[in-house]
């Protein structure tokens, strides 16, 4: 056996360890501020070392620094599964080392994405009229359509830019509860963070279309050019929906770009059940979801979906001579639709996944952390004293422990200090947000390992650290 093969088998050993029992670790790292810094030499060595020495330091000084997000009871923010299956794509894709710029480059890289977007597409119920592409996360997908969307007022802004020259306030159109990334992407565009525009919201947080029309013809009527409407199915902070259907009849009947960002609930949609929470999206001109969210793929893996892919090479194509071929090929060329040249090989390892398991096993999955958060719910409601604080229709649960007799500083101190006490004990991990600016706990679930016994012993924390 050669080295590489030992040291290679002595990784998948101890993958294999890790995942069997990742409920042995503390699921947020308790280390402080540079200290897994100061265990690390201030340059690096002249000579090689032996992989046993690498493996030691990296269970003695790396592993501790480590917040285990595969961990069954990591429940922040949105809780992820990386696939053992998905993470033998990754050694595959890595051992391959492609560059998934031009159809050339590796022709099966380009091809299998194009394959794998038409697969997950069809699974959500997407017709084949948009191009899937492959980028790294949600926010770049975003900024990339957003992108697309400036680029569609034909306004010359790739050969005549933005500046020293008179145009019009371009406008893009959120609400409060819509991610940052629009907001950082419409910095980047030269969009400015003045001209993001928050929709008021109605009770359950949702877009309002009525508000989003007034605003609209106000802006107009000022001179403003609306540039693209931010429609959300599953929001950061609660997982609530913009009414879809209403939006996207208000950006046709005015010609404005609209992306939809289903990062996170997107996925759902394989279910029948749930197809539904995609009702309107055939229209939209931009859609991402996130397989590295609820859809078991390694990190990083996020499919944009656009309905002209034109406009997205519009926006990016720039080929440079040192890739120029005399002889142009009929494959599609990646690099042409964002600001990245080289890609990683990201197809691969979303094709094990849906392989591996299939789509009925997949929808199994769903529908049991669904499941799970719907019993936590009601272990909230059932307790007094707790309260749950926004609608919960997928597999996160917004609540708090809001006893009489404190205001609402005096709640978030306390569900801050219980937050603080269940994290420290190291046994999960959970997060917060703000709803209308009011402190509420969170409670994500989406490892594939993750059990009820694992949700009740969530529970059991909170309610030992609301005692104290």
């Amino acid at each position: 056996m050669s080295d590489f093969a030992a040291e290679f088998a002595a990784v998948g050993a101890w993958i294999d360890r890790y995942l069997s029992n990742a409920r042995d670790y503390p699921v947020l790292s308790k280390v402080s501020p540079g200290e897994v810094a100061s265990r690390l030499p201030a340059s690096a060595p002249e000579h090689p070392e032996a992989f046993e020495s690498l493996m030691a330091d990296f269970e003695s000084v790396i592993l501790p620094g480590i917040t285990h997000w595969n961990s069954p009871r990591f429940f922040a923010y949105f809780a992820t599964s990386a696939a053992p299956i998905g993470i033998s794509a990754e050694a595959l894709a890595a051992a391959l080392d492609v560059k998934a710029m031009l159809w050339r480059t590796s022709p099966a890289a380009t091809e299998l994405e194009e394959v794998v977007m038409r697969w997950l597409a069809r699974l959500m119920g997407l017709p084949d009229t948009f191009t899937g592409i492959i980028y790294d996360t949600a926010s770049i997908g975003g900024f990339t359509a957003l992108a697309a969307a400036r680029e569609s007022l034909d306004l010359e802004i790739r050969e005549r830019g933005m500046t020293a020259r008179e145009l019009p306030r371009l406008r893009v159109y959120i609400t409060s509860e819509t991610h940052s990334h629009v907001e950082k992407a419409c910095i980047a565009l030269g969009i400015g963070r003045e001209n993001v525009v928050r929709i008021e919201t109605d009770g359950e947080l949702r877009m309002r279309p009525d508000a989003l029309t007034a605003q609209l013809d106000a802006d107009v009527a000022a001179g403003m050019r609306p540039m693209a409407i931010v429609a959300t199915v599953g929001t950061t902070s609660t997982t609530t929906r913009d009414p879809l259907e209403e939006i996207v009849a208000i950006a046709r009947g005015r010609n404005i770009w609209l992306h939809v960002d289903a990062a996170y609930a997107g996925i759902a949609a394989i279910m029948p059940e749930f197809r539904s929470i995609l009702a309107g999206a055939e229209h939209a001109d931009s859609i991402v979801v996130n397989p590295h969210k609820w859809l078991f793929v390694p990190m990083d893996c996020s499919a944009l979906y656009v309905r002209d892919p034109e406009m997205l090479r519009r926006a990016f194509s720039l080929v440079p001579e040192f890739i120029l071929d005399a002889g142009e090929e009929s494959g599609r060329n990646y690099m042409e639709y964002g600001l990245q040249l080289g890609r990683r090989f990201r197809a691969l390892k979303l094709w094990f996944v849906l392989r591996y398991y299939g789509a009925e096993a997949i929808r199994e999955h769903l529908r049991r952390h669904i499941a799970l958060a719907q019993e936590f719910a009601s272990w909230i409601e059932a307790e007094p004293g707790w309260e749950i604080f926004a609608p919960h229709p997928f597999s996160v649960v917004c609540f708090r422990y809001a006893p009489l007799g404190l205001d609402e500083s005096g709640i978030e101190k306390l569900n801050a200090r219980i937050l603080e006490d269940v994290n420290a004990t190291g046994e999960v991990f959970l997060s917060h947000t703000k709803i209308r600016d009011r402190y509420a706990l969170r409670l994500a679930i989406g490892n594939l390992q993750t059990a009820r016994e694992d949700v009740a012993v969530a529970w059991r924390l909170l309610r030992g650290a609301s005692k104290k």
